[in-house]
């Protein structure tokens, strides 16, 4: 069965998607939503990377909360930064040392910058040691890499580098 659907969640939404597209249950479409929920995970599994594992799905919840508020306070930082006096605003850039290995992880801290107004992550070092972020506001580059750390990193290690509790 792994072989005929090695994603079944890929599968079962390309099966519905291709139904809902085309608005029909007709034999014909099902057919081919069958078809191509079988042959397209198949044929793109080779450029499938390696499939994350989540050890701590507590710390997901935690984490995402986190993030949610943040993304609340920072659109209303940045709202009142632009519609103030320019010398409100003191762009700038700075490296974060990352403790994280995990690509999967990596990928979500940037995902996370980036989705939080204000920052942007815009490179990742060769060596994936260090990620370079840009701040609307970059009064104290320190603070701002401890609290990058402290407030995702770390749940980042716990969610996808830690061991089993």
């Amino acid at each position: 069965m792994k072989m005929l659907l090695p994603s079944p969640l890929i599968s079962a939404v390309l099966f519905v998607a291709w139904l809902m597209m085309n608005a029909s249950l007709s034999a014909g479409h099902l057919l081919l939503a069958a078809l191509f929920a079988v042959a397209i995970p198949i044929a793109l599994k080779p450029l499938r990377g390696e499939r994350a594992r989540v050890r701590r799905p507590g710390v997901v919840i935690a984490l995402g909360l986190v993030v949610l508020r943040d993304i609340v306070v920072s659109s209303i930082e940045v709202a009142w930064r632009v519609l103030g006096p320019a010398s409100r605003i003191r762009p700038g850039f700075v490296w974060v040392p990352l403790a994280i290995r995990d690509p999967h992880g990596i990928s979500a801290l940037a995902g996370i910058i980036t989705m939080t107004p204000g920052t942007l992550s815009a490179d990742l070092s060769e060596d994936r040691g260090h990620l370079l972020v840009h701040a609307l506001d970059l009064g104290d580059a320190q603070a701002l890499v401890a609290s990058i750390k402290s407030r995702y990193e770390a749940p980042l290690i716990e969610i996808f580098e830690s061991e089993e509790s």
